[in-house]
């Protein structure tokens, strides 16, 4: 809904300039006539971007596939604003945690995340044998880890596992959390 927004902005006037983060925005962005860039040639003033889980500000990423790319372009930017329905907002984080891992430590990764106490599963592609591949040529692991009390430590033991490309836990990147619902908006900080 934002990148079509954005869009009608644009033939309406609007000067920006879009980096996507997946092929699928980047197809619905050219779609909507916004002129686009890497994160090489500009910087981010404003990173506008939805996500799977909402907690106290802390976020589960990674339902697409894209949350490394996500991860950083939204800490790049000046200003990380999230979008949401209200289903996805939660007392505490609990759904599955994407891992992006190379291919070769899959079977590593999935042994540490067990250590930590998560159940890894190796996500699977739909209407086709064998599994997701990131637009970066990597596998993703759902590490299910029930209510994850202490995100920050979680996302720092991920990130120090050997193989790890990128983990689906944002904590500490949000400026606000915009949560839209039939009534309006409501509008929550960190």
């Amino acid at each position: 809904h934002a990148i079509r927004a954005l869009g009608r902005r644009v033939d309406s006037g609007l000067d920006i300039v879009g980096v996507p983060t997946s092929f699928q925005s980047r197809e619905l962005a050219r779609e909507a006539g916004i002129p686009l860039t890497s994160l090489a040639e500009a910087g981010v003033d404003v990173a506008i971007d939805g996500a799977d889980e909402v907690a106290d500000g802390d976020l589960i990423k990674g339902g697409g596939a894209a949350h490394a790319r996500e991860k950083i372009v939204d800490a790049s930017a000046d200003r990380f604003v999230v979008v949401a329905d209200p289903t996805k907002v939660s007392a505490t984080l609990s759904q599955p945690v994407p891992v992006a891992v190379l291919s070769a430590a899959r079977t590593t990764v999935a042994e540490s995340v067990r250590e930590l106490g998560g159940d890894p599963e190796l996500r699977r592609a739909e209407r086709k044998d064998g599994p997701i591949v990131t637009d970066n040529g990597n596998l993703v692991l759902d590490c299910a880890f029930g209510d994850i009390a202490a995100p920050a430590a979680l996302a720092d033991r991920l990130a120090g596992l050997p193989g790890v490309v990128e983990h689906g836990l944002f904590v500490g990147l949000v400026d606000a959390i915009h949560v839209g619902s039939e009534d309006g908006v409501e509008i929550l900080r960190p």
